[in-house]
C-alpha cells in the first residue's frame, strides 16, 4: 500500500550535542517535500498535553494545527504561541500533519477511529494516550489488558503509531523540558522509520528518547508499568530497563 510506504526515502540527520534535525522529508504521494527541517504536525485535542507538546514544537520551528470540535475556541491558545500555530477540525488536522499527536482521553479513541480511521492511514501517530478505568468506559480494561500501543494500532489499523509522552503530567513535562543532563522519555513502537522522527521530535520537545522496543514493550511505561512518571536521565532509563529484559 503506498500510504504505508510514507516516508520510506526519509533522511534522518542526528547531530551532537543532543540536537537532532529531520532534514529532508519525502513522501510517497508522487510529489516530494523539498528538503526542510521542519514537520507539518497536527494534535487531536488540544488541552493540557495537546498544548503543551504541541508548543514544544512551535518553539523548535515546526507548524502546529491543533484540533477542537470547536477550534473557534482555540484563538487564545493560537495567538499566544504565534504564527506558526493554527486551529481547525480534526478532520483539517488530518489533512495538515504528516504527525499526529493523540492528546485526547482514551476513552474518545473509539470514536475518533470510527469516524476519521482512514484518514489516519500513513500518519505517524504519537499516542500520548492513558487508558483509565475510572474514566474512559468500555475501551479502557480492554487496553489495559492487551496494552494501550497495541489496542491503539488495532483501532487504527493504518498508522503507524509510537507510544510516547504518557509518562508524565503537562505540569512536570514544562518543568523538564530542555533540562541538563536531558529527562528521558520512554517511545515504543512497530515502525522503524516513524521511531526515528518521533525520536528526532521528543530532541525537539527538550527530551531525550530511549526506545523501549516494540508496542507490546510499551506496557512497560504504561500507568501500571515500572517506567510510568519515571523522572531519570536517559542513561539512568536504559540501565533500568536492563532489569526488565
Amino acid at each position: 500500500m503506498a500510504h504505508r510506504n510514507f516516508l520510506d526515502r526519509c533522511r534522518l540527520f542526528v547531530y551532537t550535542a543532543g540536537i537532532a534535525a529531520l532534514t529532508a522529508l519525502l513522501p510517497i504521494s508522487g510529489a516530494a517535500f523539498a528538503q526542510t527541517s521542519t514537520i507539518k504536525i497536527a494534535t487531536i485535542g488540544s488541552g493540557n498535553i495537546g498544548s503543551t507538546v504541541g508548543g514544544f514544537w512551535i518553539k523548535a520551528g515546526h507548524p502546529v494545527l491543533f484540533s477542537s470540535r470547536h477550534p473557534e475556541e482555540l484563538k487564545p491558545l493560537v495567538d499566544r504561541l504565534g504564527q506558526l500555530a493554527r486551529a481547525g477540525t480534526v478532520r483539517d488536522a488530518l489533512a495538515f500533519g504528516d504527525v499526529v499527536l493523540m492528546a485526547v482521553p482514551y476513552g474518545a479513541y473509539p470514536q475518533i477511529a470510527k469516524e476519521y480511521g482512514k484518514e489516519f492511514a500513513g500518519k505517524i501517530m504519537v499516542d500520548a494516550g492513558n487508558a483509565v478505568i475510572a474514566r474512559d468506559g468500555e475501551i479502557a480494561k480492554p487496553a489495559r489488558e492487551n496494552g494501550v500501543g497495541l489496542t491503539t494500532a488495532k483501532l487504527f489499523p493504518g498508522a503507524r503509531v509510537v507510544r510516547a509522552f504518557n509518562i508524565l503530567g503537562t505540569g512536570r513535562l514544562k518543568e523538564m523540558a530542555n533540562h541538563s543532563p536531558l529527562f528521558a522519555i520512554p517511545i515504543a513502537g512497530d515502525d522503524q522509520e516513524a521511531l526515528k522522527v518521533v525520536s528526532a521530535l521528543v530532541r525537539e520537545a527538550g527530551f531525550e528518547p530511549v526506545i523501549v522496543g516494540s508496542l507490546q514493550r510499551s506496557k512497560l511505561f504504561e500507568q501500571t508499568g515500572p517506567l510510568y512518571g519515571a523522572q531519570m536521565t536517559a542513561n539512568d532509563m536504559r540501565e533500568k530497563l536492563k532489569t526488565l529484559q
